[in-house]
């Protein structure tokens, strides 16, 4: 299978399941499932499930088993993407071409439909089940992904950037903002598949480096096309982090620095992966693919 089917069939996956976890019962709070439906079905490239299988495949692991983990992943990063678009945080109107959900649902719903994602995201991945997952296994994935989703992860990298918004950074705490805004939820991504399939630990640090380095390449590319892209192209309007005057990899060294940069994190985010000796050359070809993207 080419690596663009395999891709779209773990995307596949992954949307089947996300569907099925949003079905409810008709009830006076239908309204939050319309609006959890509305952002976590609405497109999008589930990266972040995608290297979660692709890492459990690599290491051994049961896609069955680790499908729920891929599910809750996707359902945190659009809980984060719910929250970052509120006038309180970014203020945007539009994400992958359509309305945000606060503009369509209003600010509450909005709030509540990303914490609602957040809390079903640990309901499916901690209930008990007869698959034949060790519970250790189980434990240990679920503290791995609270912590990059947490302050020491994904929130602490928006708390800085909230804490630096007009008032520029520079270079060092760039780096540290995006290796927690950006890379953590990537690198849990990597980690928990690898965990989910018992993977040693020499595996699980090189499945943790190569996440962070690819989070890195993955935000510094998304600086730049928000320079060089089109709205066609990203759903959304470019030009937005000069018009809000953010500290970007861009606004330091300039678009092609920063597109060597890319490249740089790229080759070590595949470097990282040589003690798997050729059993992840799918995780080699998403990192090139990544840097040819245009959305």
């Amino acid at each position: 299978m080419e690596f663009r089917e395999l891709l779209n069939s773990k995307a596949e996956l992954v949307n089947q399941a996300l569907g099925a976890y949003m079905e409810h019962e008709q009830n006076p709070q239908a309204k939050i499932y319309e609006a959890m439906r509305y952002s976590l079905l609405a497109g999008g490239k589930r990266l972040r499930p995608a290297i979660l299988l692709m890492a459990n495949e690599i290491c051994g692991g049961d896609q069955e088993q680790a499908l729920p983990f891929a599910c809750a992943v996707e359902m945190i990063h659009t809980y984060s993407l719910i929250h970052d678009d509120l006038p309180a945080m970014d203020d945007d109107d539009l994400r992958r071409g359509k309305r945000t959900n606060h503009k369509v649902f209003g600010e509450g719903i909005a709030i509540l439909a990303g914490d609602a994602l957040l809390t079903k995201a640990f309901e499916i991945i901690a209930v008990w089940d007869e698959m034949g997952l060790p519970p250790e296994r189980r434990i240990r994935a679920i503290s791995i992904l609270a912590n990059l989703a947490g302050t020491e992860g994904m929130i602490g990298g928006q708390v800085v950037d909230l804490e630096h918004e007009g008032a520029g950074m520079d270079v060092e705490t760039l780096e540290y903002l995006h290796g927690l805004k950006t890379s953590a939820l990537i690198r849990a991504a990597g980690t928990v598949g690898a965990v989910l399939a018992g993977a040693e630990e020499k595996e699980l640090q090189a499945i943790d480096a190569y996440c962070y380095h690819l989070g890195m390449a993955f935000q510094i590319q998304d600086d730049i096309l928000d320079v060089t892209g089109s709205f066609e192209e990203l759903g959304k309007p470019i030009g937005s982090d000069a018009e809000n005057h953010k500290t970007t990899f861009v606004s330091i060294y300039g678009v092609e620095r920063a597109g060597e940069l890319v490249s740089e994190y790229t080759k070590k985010a595949v470097d990282a992966l040589a003690v798997f000796t050729g059993r992840a050359q799918v995780l080699v070809d998403l990192a090139h693919d990544l840097i040819g993207r245009s959305a």
